[in-house]
């Protein structure tokens, strides 16, 4: 340690030992003189930063850095009681009296816009000198030396281990989506209140624990191999899943990093989670009414109007309250999925950007929106591009964005060029935001054949023959709402949008569409066994035994429901029990 005498300034030497990170390389660089206040040392190796906090006690300090949604975290750090004060400045992070980094996106688009806003040194003082401080997701990996992905990149390097990406060759299905089981490996702190409850993951990278970071890890979870889920030294916390996007279990989380101190006067009830569980979501299918309102709606067979005189749109709710409605029922997920005529001028949806915002004040589950992602030109000229709509979206609360007729036709050029132009709305918004943040919506229409040598897509033998006695079907692709056809197979373009960096597949049946019959269980396992993604299975559902069935049969990651959910015909709770019931792990 050495003064400045000239300015009056502290100087100190925050490195690490070591070559790995950029908190181990500040060694190599040039002497930079912080002018830091209260500093009170303890010996010569030890010291710690005293800053008042802005604002009172009641105060978070947020590292947003502008990529992806971190409206759920404002909203569940809200509703706990605390005021944010977003990090505008490296200073800011020295001065926080508590900082909660929720990483969301590509690792290396993070480091990036760290270091050239000189937060990462900032950061690494900050965590050096144990305050407290909580990274979710990306917020934990960078804590890593550095990651594989798009890479290799360094990172801040305070924890020994490389950030890699999960092995699919054994047919893993990457990324890593849903609700998963944690083991607390030592006295986790904050997680005390978990109780073998699931809790939500989304990546497709992680970091494995060794002997040289076994101190710091406080929970592992299972998936393909061992992973660390969660780390704790000191004050330092950061978790890989999304304790804002955990339900009540999350929530408490996030309680006792704010309130460490505190004690919970009824304990939670212990769970029986144990490994990655099956998905139920709820689907909200949105557009304006004839009277211009957002309602929610549901189509047979994709018409969404009554066979009534007046040929009005049908009216199921609105979709703020359903979705509100559907968190409390125990949804794992909520999908909005806009139908309106917008979409010729996406950003000018502002009811839909507002449904957003209002939804996830309450709904701390994900949120997904589908519905005219894409490029486009106003009436004035202006163009937007498919990144900046998306971008819109995750600002105002979606956590995933899904894609239709857009990834149809990137898969089309792609299929027919062999080249990966990088334009697209699928490789633009997954190269920023990352591959888990981007659905793709198939639309297929059964067309039955009577040989499989009669077509050039992927068909397949079907359980039940066609009208014509057909013992085949190859499912075909279609766009605008399921009214135009394309020269491509379901099969087809679940294999090019995994390929672009589709994160998961949506795999609607329009046959299927509204008729309570059942999922088409010859499609789901055709999509579901040729990927190596999520495949989400939609269309058909009429009863629980429909929700075992694809499970059973299929290797479908999730299913999704809407109409009998909306009439109230099946409760989410019902399917659940039923699910449960069968020896299919989901969660309560």
């Amino acid at each position: 340690m050495a003064m400045a005498a000239a300015a009056s300034y502290t100087v100190i030497d925050f490195s690490f030992s070591g070559d790995a990170g950029f908190c181990r390389r500040r060694r190599r660089l040039s002497h930079r003189f912080y002018p830091i206040k209260n500093v009170r040392v303890k010996s010569p190796t030890t010291f710690s930063i005293r800053a008042a906090a802005v604002g009172g006690d009641n105060v978070v300090t947020l590292l947003d850095y502008g990529a992806g949604n971190v409206r759920s975290v404002r909203n569940a750090i809200r509703r706990l009681g605390f005021d944010i004060k977003d990090v505008q400045t490296a200073d800011d992070i020295l001065k926080a009296d508590r900082l909660i980094f929720p990483g969301v996106g590509a690792f290396a688009a993070a480091m990036s816009v760290l270091s050239q806003k000189g937060m990462a040194e900032a950061l690494c003082t900050y965590i050096e000198n144990d305050r407290p401080f909580l990274g979710i997701c990306l917020g934990l990996q960078l804590l890593f030396e550095s990651s594989d992905e798009n890479g290799p990149v360094k990172g801040l390097g305070l924890i020994p281990g490389i950030v890699g990406r999960f092995d699919s060759s054994n047919g893993l299905i990457v990324p890593h989506i849903g609700w998963n089981a944690l083991h607390i490996e030592k006295d986790a702190g904050i997680l005390d209140d978990v109780a073998n409850r699931h809790v939500y993951f989304v990546h497709s990278y992680r970091a494995v624990p060794s002997d040289s970071n076994k101190e710091w890890v406080s929970s592992t979870c299972n998936y393909g191999d061992k992973f660390i889920a969660s780390i704790r030294r000191g004050n330092v916390n950061a978790v890989q899943f999304h304790p804002e996007k955990s339900g009540d279990v999350g929530l408490s989380i996030l309680r006792r990093f704010l309130y460490p101190k505190s004690t919970l006067s009824k304990k939670p009830a212990e769970g029986k989670a144990s490994k990655l569980a099956k998905r139920v979501i709820a689907c909200l299918d949105v557009r304006s009414n004839d009277k211009g309102d957002l309602v929610v709606t549901k189509g047979d067979q994709y018409d969404v109007r009554e066979r009534t005189n007046e040929n009005e749109v049908r009216n199921l709710g609105k979709p703020v309250e359903l979705a509100g409605q559907y968190y409390e029922d125990g949804a794992d997920e909520v999908s909005f999925l806009n139908i309106t005529g917008f979409r010729d001028f996406p950003l000018g949806d502002l009811p839909m950007l507002k449904v957003l915002r209002l939804a996830s004040e309450n709904v701390f589950v994900p949120l997904t929106v589908g519905g005219g992602i894409r490029d486009f030109t106003d009436a004035n000229g202006r163009h937007y591009s498919s990144l900046e709509v998306a971008s819109e979206y995750f600002r105002s609360g979606a956590d995933k964005i899904s894609i239709g007729s857009d990834a149809v036709y990137a898969a089309e050029e792609y299929l027919k060029t062999g080249i990966k132009s990088g334009k697209s709305s699928l490789e633009q918004i997954s190269r920023v935001y990352g591959n888990q943040a981007v659905v793709v919506s198939i639309d297929p229409r059964r067309v039955y054949i009577k040989s499989p040598n009669d077509v050039q897509f992927k068909s397949v033998k079907v359980a039940n023959p066609g009208p014509k006695g057909e013992e085949y079907a190859w499912y075909q692709c279609t766009v605008n709402g399921g009214r135009e056809g394309r020269p491509i197979g379901a099969y087809e373009l679940a294999k090019a949008v995994e390929q672009l960096g589709a994160g998961e597949v949506l795999l609607n049946c329009i046959d299927c569409d509204g008729q309570g019959k059942g999922f088409d269980i010859d499609l789901v396992k055709l999509i579901s066994d040729a990927v190596s993604i999520p495949v989400i299975a939609s269309s058909g559902a009429g009863a629980p035994e429909h929700f075992s069935e694809v499970f059973r049969k299929t290797n479908a990651s999730a299913a999704l429901a809407a109409g009998i959910f909306h009439r109230k015909e099946v409760p989410i709770q019902a399917v659940k029990e039923h699910l449960l019931k069968e020896g299919i792990e989901v969660r309560f």
